[in-house]
């Protein structure tokens, strides 16, 4: 759970995966030319270029009528007013569509790595506030040694819209807790936007401490996208767009969308999470003790390594 003092209830996590995938799924079917138009605007609004060069970990640029595997940064931003924040959640999303699958690696906040740009370490969520999208993608792609093709960003303040645009989630709680002002039984539950917001954001009762809130948080993204995926979703398509379009900001074109929905749904279905391992540590940066998450080398040339294999940088 979030440390419980005034900034961290402010912190939030995103549904950035879910609403991706749901946008894709959605882009065809029922009330198709309405759905269209629709999504149309809300693509529009949602992209955001960016800066950044080709990447030098991939050799050819993605080409998804091709069906190449690509990867996705995912970030959850709690962005206020003179404060750009910083990205409390990050998710590096993997899409083989040869493998069917489709693969989710949280990277914990806290992780000390090289922040590219700035020619020190740091908590990797700090390249965020450093510099933005370009940063937070240079960082993680040098610390993954994977290309970081595109990235979605979500203003966690527009979780729980998004939760009731798709009429709320369920999903499989392993045990009993109380937190938020909210009582969270064993086994399968039904939650709303600020029940799911409570849910996933609790730390401190979880004898697993910020990897089961992380499980959480991709226990309720999957949920979402199933969610978004059911047909009856589409009555609701206006809500869902306006949640999505407030809310989210990528790379990703309607056109490369449609493609992805068109060439990659069946890795959508095989959806596999995953987290780096690594414990704490106190370092002291010169005037006090910071805490930071330390990954071994062992561990990270492992996860590098499962990743290339999943991009077919390995071949």
């Amino acid at each position: 759970m979030l440390r419980a003092d005034k900034h961290n209830k402010k912190r939030k996590w995103p549904k950035v995966v879910g609403i991706l995938f749901l946008l894709l799924l959605l882009a065809g079917g029922a009330y198709a030319y309405s759905i269209y138009h629709s999504l149309s605007k809300t693509a529009e609004t949602m992209n955001e270029k960016i800066d950044r060069p080709k990447s030098e970990k991939r050799e050819k640029e993605v080409e998804f009528d091709k069906k190449h595997p690509f990867s996705v940064l995912l970030l959850g931003v709690d962005e206020r007013s003179g404060d750009r924040g910083r990205s409390d959640t990050m998710i590096v999303l993997t899409v083989n569509p040869h493998e069917k699958t489709t693969k989710m690696l949280s990277i914990p906040r806290d992780t000390r790595v090289d922040i590219i740009g700035k020619g020190f370490k740091d908590k990797i969520n700090h390249a965020y506030a450093f510099g933005g999208i370009e940063m937070s993608m240079d960082t993680v792609e040098e610390f993954l040694d994977i290309p970081i093709d595109y990235y979605a960003k979500i203003n966690m303040e527009g979780f729980e819209d998004i939760v009731n645009a798709v009429g709320g989630v369920t999903v499989d709680n392993t045990f009993a807790f109380k937190d938020g002002g909210y009582s969270f039984a064993e086994g399968q539950i039904d939650l709303t936007g600020k029940e799911a917001l409570a849910y996933a954001r609790m730390r401190k009762q979880d004898p697993r401490g910020d990897f089961g809130r992380q499980a959480r948080q991709r226990q309720v993204i999957q949920a979402v996208l199933k969610e978004g995926a059911k047909v009856s979703s589409l009555w609701n398509y206006g809500d869902i767009f306006n949640a999505i379009g407030e809310n989210v900001k990528t790379n990703l074109t309607l056109e490369e969308m449609v493609d992805i929905q068109k060439n990659y749904k069946s890795a959508t279905k095989n959806i596999s999470q995953s987290q780096i391992s690594g414990s704490g540590a106190m370092i002291n940066n010169g005037t006090q003790d910071i805490y930071y998450y330390i990954v071994p080398e062992e561990e990270r040339t492992k996860v590098q390594d499962d990743l290339k294999d999943h991009l077919d940088l390995n071949e």
